[in-house]
């Protein structure tokens, strides 16, 4: 690892802090350089607030040393105003002679235009420093804006003989008991992590799910619920206060402050219908929970990037089927004797036909 990767690496560590709380906007850090000695290092925090170069830039304490310095940052300087003003005139304004980053913004609002900023400035920039590194720290972001959806991941958990449930009628039956409390923390992590969350109708109705992170500190997801006819009762979990949610039907209710109830047609079309909307909402990530027919649609029609999957010991005879990505796993852990397989999607199809 050269110098360059090396301060490339630490923009990434910082990145990281902003996870769960800068949706949609991508998680970025960065490092400022004298003589080979960091001066200055800042990372964004929330989403509205300032972006990591300024918080950078504010924490060098002599100012002076900016105009012999080096900005190292793990995604292009932002070139347009939005929530904030733009991170590349603040660089050129602030005389800092060189640039390091580590990939192009795919934002149709940048993509370029930040470098092209820094050069008509005179500023040196060199750039696709640890690229394919930082292209997966921000993967929700980049499947945002380079596949026109928002990422999806799948989770489920099944039994050993492969079903994620019994089979149940009515909400007075209690569900399958598969994952561990250790796991249960770890989805709620993950709920803390994307964006939004998903469930389809039998599974809103027969668990009454709150889909909040209860076991793990962040923001709550937004909740999606698919409920084509409006079975689920508005004295319900997901109808609370606590997160917003967006309900698809083919049958609106009213709005509340909440809950928003969208049109969507049930047909062959759905789910990339579905997922185009999620996109002009600017809804990045979306961690898919079931039930086992939603997932298996997501499956078939390829639309998913990848899949967590836990396994139990347990073994049942009969239930609902859980769906099968069809492929072998990339990786996989044991936790507390439960089997963890992480599937990554390396045959995914694009909605090509939608914009951001």
């Amino acid at each position: 690892m050269n110098y360059e990767e090396k301060y490339i690496y630490r923009c990434l560590q910082l990145a990281a802090f902003g996870g769960g709380h800068v949706a949609p906007n991508p998680m970025v850090g960065a490092v400022i350089v004298h003589n080979h000695r960091i001066i200055g290092e800042g990372f964004h925090h929330r989403y509205g607030e300032a972006h990591a170069e300024p918080n950078a830039i504010l924490s060098v304490k002599d100012e002076a040393l900016l105009q012999k310095s080096t900005l190292y940052v793990n995604l292009e300087p932002c070139s347009h105003v939005g929530k904030t003003q733009p991170c590349a005139r603040l660089i050129v304004d602030k005389k800092i002679p060189k640039v390091v980053v580590g990939t192009l913004d795919p934002n149709p609002k940048v993509s370029g235009r930040g470098i092209k900023i820094l050069q008509d400035a005179g500023i040196k920039v060199v750039t696709n420093v640890l690229e394919d590194e930082c292209r997966r720290l921000n993967k929700r972001f980049f499947a945002l804006h380079n596949e026109h959806r928002p990422f999806i991941l799948l989770k489920w958990a099944e039994t050993r003989d492969g079903f994620i449930d019994v089979i149940r009628h009515d909400a007075g039956t209690p569900p399958l008991q598969i994952s561990g409390q250790l796991a249960k923390q770890l989805t709620h992590k993950m709920r803390s992590e994307n964006q939004a969350i998903m469930v389809s109708t039998n599974t809103a109705v027969l668990d009454n799910p709150s889909l909040i992170t209860k076991h793990w500190p962040g923001k709550n997801p937004i909740r999606i619920i698919l409920d084509r006819t409006g079975r689920i009762p508005e004295h319900y979990s997901v109808f609370n206060d606590l997160a917003e949610t967006l309900i698809f039907t083919e049958n609106p209710r009213k709005n509340t402050e909440s809950t928003k109830y969208i049109y969507l047609h049930f047909d062959e079309c759905m789910l990339n219908n579905l997922l185009q909307t999620l996109a002009s909402r600017n809804i990045h990530s979306v961690l898919v929970e079931g039930g086992a027919q939603l997932l298996k649609n997501f499956i078939d029609a390829g639309l998913w990037d990848e899949a967590l999957v836990e396994v139990s010991g347990q073994i049942i005879g009969q239930g609902v089927q859980a769906p099968s990505t069809g492929i072998v796993p990339d990786s996989y852990v044991i936790i507390n004797n439960h089997l963890h397989l992480k599937y990554i999607n390396r045959n995914k199809k694009f909605n090509t036909h939608s914009s951001v």
